[in-house]
């Protein structure tokens, strides 16, 4: 089976008969003007072909950076917000598990911080680390953004208490190549870095050492992930467009937004993939979220939403649709017992395997969902292992770049996020925001 399958017949139906094809010349041009550098955002474009431009000199100082903190660390804490936490999170999840620090696996447990402003979780993350052997790997480009900003401060603060001089042996640092106050302060206390490239955004850094090196910490085998995104690279750079399920997928979602599907659901049955909806919720919608256009993504973790957001899906506003991302194989599976009271009634399920269950479950809910009007696009991926993921990775990447262009906006910036740092940065009274802060004060009758 190919890597990844785009299965729309639970969908045509709410699609016009050519409405598909007339994309084609859309898709094209779109494509061309990722491949040529032509496009709004073109020195953002290095992810393109990052799975093949990555060095083997690049790949061996994470790799050997990952056995030393395996080895010498039961605590890793990783510090980054956004892209610079999301894909390491999500590939960790998805490849080993969400219990992954609780199951005592081989290799040091990983945290992650710097993802909020909350003191009590940066509390809890302290209180992990107590009496352990710890590192910290800090990500950010700048090292001026405020939430991993401060969890850095309080924890380089512990290491530098408890470990003295040693605590610059414990700290690495990936961020930008030559500029920025993180590379800066780095130079200066001899921590270790690792490189940001500068034409690859924070959303699409996770096959950077952003997401690698705490792939690799996880005892994850990131050779077999940049070889899934280089075979994804390779297999859907084509313009089939009838065979290519990456182009095919951008052109629905944009003809299902202008049929007045606005909120695309990415929904799985597998509890391993839900950090990884939460991925592409900020791929998806810092990339498209602009210029009053854009989806809005949401993500579910089927079969346990079904008990709380089902309800909504098959009833409530039809302003949205599914897209199920179906692993074929589980990482693993049981087989349900005869039980010779059948208490429960479940005898009729004796001797199925949880997958062929959970199938069903994932059939039945497709269909009566369709059935109340919800269009469900089918992301079939063979398998949970390395390679699928990487090939996931670059798959919902291209695919993004691509549907922005449809759209019409830039996927590659993202100059919303920076309104609320602005009234924060009054609030808090940061030097140079004094106007705005009494404006904001008398706004909340301060």
């Amino acid at each position: 089976m190919k890597n990844i399958q785009l299965d729309i017949t639970k969908a045509t139906q709410f699609l016009q008969a050519d409405a598909i094809a007339a994309y084609e010349p859309k898709v094209k041009a779109a494509q061309e003007a990722l491949e040529n550098g032509t496009c709004p955002g073109n020195d953002f474009l290095g992810w393109l072909h990052l799975p093949s431009s990555i060095t083997e000199a690049e790949l061996t100082d994470i790799e050997n950076t990952a056995n030393i903190l395996r080895s010498k660390c039961e605590v890793v804490v990783a510090i980054g917000i956004g892209g610079s936490y999301l894909g390491a999170r999500s590939a960790i999840e998805l490849l080993r598990s969400p219990y992954y620090n609780a199951l005592g696996k081989d290799g040091p447990a990983i945290y992650f911080a710097g993802c909020n402003l909350s003191g009590s979780y940066l509390d809890e993350i302290l209180a992990l680390c107590e009496g352990k052997r710890v590192s910290l790997n800090v990500i950010s480009k700048s090292g001026t953004t405020t939430e991993p900003a401060l969890a850095f401060r309080v924890l380089r603060g512990m290491m530098e208490r408890r470990y003295g001089k040693e605590a610059a042996g414990r700290i690495y640092c990936t961020t930008d190549r030559a500029r920025g106050t993180l590379k800066s302060l780095a130079d200066r206390e001899g921590w270790q870095t690792f490189v940001i490239p500068d034409d690859v955004g924070g959303r699409y850094s996770v096959l950077t050492a952003v997401g690698l090196l705490p792939m690799a910490v996880a005892g994850i085998d990131i050779d077999a992930v940049l070889h899934g995104a280089e075979k994804a690279m390779t297999e859907l750079d084509n313009d089939d467009f009838s065979h290519n399920p990456c182009y095919r997928y951008a052109a629905i979602r944009n003809i299902l937004l202008r049929r007045g599907k606005a909120i695309e659901i990415y929904a799985s049955y597998e509890p391993r993939f839900t950090q990884m909806g939460e991925w592409l919720k900020q791929l998806y919608g810092e990339s498209e979220g602009k210029d009053g256009k854009g989806l809005f993504p949401a993500s579910v973790a089927f079969t346990t939403d079904l008990h709380s957001m089902g309800q909504f899906i098959q009833d409530g506003s039809r302003n949205l649709f599914e897209t199920v991302i179906d692993f074929i194989s589980p990482a693993a599976d049981l087989t349900v017992e005869e039980d010779p009271e059948n208490l429960d009634g479940l005898n009729f399920l004796s001797g199925m395997a949880m997958r062929q269950i959970n199938r069903r479950a994932m059939q039945g809910t497709i269909l009566a969902h369709t059935r109340g009007g919800v269009p469900n696009l089918v992301l079939e991926v063979p398998a949970i292992n390395e390679e699928e993921y990487g090939y996931m990775v670059y798959f919902f990447m291209l695919a993004c770049g691509v549907s922005g262009y449809l759209l019409g906006v830039n996927p590659f910036d993202q100059p919303g996020v920076e309104a609320y740092k602005k009234n924060m940065f009054a609030l808090l009274g940061k030097p140079g925001y004094e106007d705005l802060r009494q404006e904001l004060l008398e706004k909340l009758g301060e």
